[in-house]
This record gives C-alpha cells, sequence and structure tokens, in this order.
C-alpha cells in the first residue's frame, strides 16, 4: 500500500491488514508485563515496551507485530507493560506502572545501560515520564530511550494540530478528549503528563521519531529542539509526509519498515552486542 491509501484507510476507520507475527510470548509474574522474543532476540539486551492507544485502549496483544519487528531490529527481547488505562485509571496510573516495571526489572538484576524503553504515541509520552520519575528517584538511567511519534504537549499548541489535519488521522477533536479523560482536571502543565515543560537535565540519548505530516509535529519539534538546549543527546528523526503512527503499518508500508529499522540501528549503537 502506499502511504495515502493508508491514510485513506485509516481516516475512513477501514482496518489495515497486518502481518501480525507473534513472537513468543510470556507472562512475567507479578508485574503488567510479558517477555516477548524472536529468533533474533539476543540475551544482553531488553527493549521495555509502551504501547500506544491515547492513553484509553492498547494491549500487548494488539501490538504483536511491532513488538516482533522491534525485538528482530534490535536484536533484543521485549519487555511490553499493559499499564492501567484511563478513564478508570487516569493520570498518575500509567505512568506509576510503567516506572514500576522498570523498577521491578532493576530488582531483578537487569543492567540499565542494556535497558532501552521504546513507545509509540501515548507510549512514547510515558518513556519520558517514566525517564523523568526515575531520575527524579534516584534510579540509574537507561541506556537510552526511543519515542515514536509521542504526544509531548497537553496542551496541544502546536500550528500543525490544526494544519495538518489532512494528513493525518488525529483529529483536535480526538485530542481533547483523550487529554480529558486520561488527566481528569489534572494540570496538563504537569511535567510528567506533558514533558515539554519538564527539566530534562540528566536523560540519556534520546531519539525522537515523528512524521511531517502529522498534527503533533509542530510539539515534537519544540520537545527535541529544547531537549538539546537542555543537553540531552538528541537523534530527531524527522521522516517528510508521514502520519501519527506510521510505524505502525511496516507489514504494509515501506516507510513504516524503514522506521522500524532505524530504531533497531540506534538502539544497536547505544547497546552493543556483548561478547
Amino acid at each position: 500500500m502506499k502511504v495515502d491509501e493508508v491514510l485513506a484507510a485509516l481516516k475512513a476507520g477501514v482496518p489495515i491488514p497486518a502481518d501480525r507475527r507473534r513472537p513468543e510470548v510470556e507472562p512475567l509474574p507479578g508485574i503488567p508485563a510479558y517477555r516477548l522474543t524472536t529468533p533474533a532476540t539476543r540475551a544482553d539486551r531488553t527493549v521495555l515496551f509502551f504501547h500506544g492507544g491515547g492513553f484509553r485502549s492498547g494491549s500487548t496483544a494488539e501490538y504483536f507485530d511491532i513488538c516482533a519487528r522491534l525485538a528482530d531490529a534490535c536484536r533484543a527481547e521485549v519487555i511490553s507493560v499493559d499499564y492501567r488505562l484511563a478513564p478508570e485509571h487516569p493520570f498518575p496510573a500509567a505512568v506509576e506502572d510503567c516506572l514500576a516495571v522498570y523498577r521491578h526489572l532493576l530488582g531483578e538484576g537487569y543492567t540499565p545501560r542494556r535497558v532501552v524503553p521504546v513507545g509509540i504515541s501515548a507510549g512514547g509520552t510515558l518513556v519520558l515520564a517514566m525517564l523523568l520519575a526515575a531520575r527524579d528517584e534516584g534510579l540509574p538511567m537507561p541506556a537510552a530511550g526511543v519515542l515514536l511519534s509521542p504526544a509531548v504537549d497537553m496542551l496541544f499548541l502546536g500550528e500543525s494540530v490544526i494544519f495538518n489535519r489532512e494528513t493525518d488521522w488525529l483529529s483536535p477533536e480526538y485530542l481533547a478528549e483523550m487529554r480529558d479523560d486520561y488527566l481528569a482536571a489534572h494540570d496538563p502543565v504537569d511535567p510528567l503528563a506533558s514533558p515539554l515543560y519538564a527539566d530534562l537535565e540528566g536523560l540519556p540519548p534520546l531519539l525522537v521519531q515523528a512524521g511531517g505530516g502529522g498534527v503533533l509535529i509542530d510539539g515534537i519539534r519544540a520537545f527535541a529542539s529544547t531537549a538539546e538546549l537542555q543537553g540531552v543527546p538528541v537523534t530527531f528523526d524527522y521522516a517528510e509526509g508521514m502520519f501519527h503512527c506510521w510505524q505502525m503499518f511496516a507489514g504494509v508500508l515501506p516507510e513504516g519498515a524503514a522506521a522500524i529499522e532505524r530504531v533497531g540501528a540506534f538502539v544497536r549503537r547505544q547497546v552493543p552486542d556483548e561478547g
């Protein structure tokens, strides 16, 4: 499929077929997470994955395909977190769950410098929130963080929210409803909700991947610039013309598959093979 065909299908609400590749899946006792592996997985590299869904939907089961692709591209095991969802569990429940899983991995002997949290859409926001919360708690930082089409500003002030409506499937109305359900009247500029307004000092290297056709691109670009100004090493991977979360359609969209491969290359650079 071509980019315009995928976008048209998304805007029309038509399901898009995916590979639905199922990796080996193992529930982790005591925490809301699963270990996913493929034949390419190495035991010395871990991706801690936070799914998307606007903080209100999504689960590991719905993200098998991208988890499998990340495991292949990163040559890593994937630990995927089924964090609590709004509106039943509003902010900061999801942040607490993601941090708890990271804390659990450290307690199980995982080396932080061999772990990279990766999140898509709301999951990208949660990567940043988890990193900030872990830093403030005095936990060691992971090797890096990867943000795929993240929501970084719950005020949604960027002009792209209006001007990119025709090149994305998200709408200002959807974003406002998501914010209301997730924050439940909490301050939208709380740094754990809107990392654009956070003190980012001490965060590890970040890969920030965003599509130029997405409604969130202005906020994402502003975040990348702000992080760099605060001394955070940032790789800003800008994909011209791509819509929100185009990476999810790697099974039918070559640009999505290429984006996942770039994630894998970044993760492997940050966490080189041992031995």
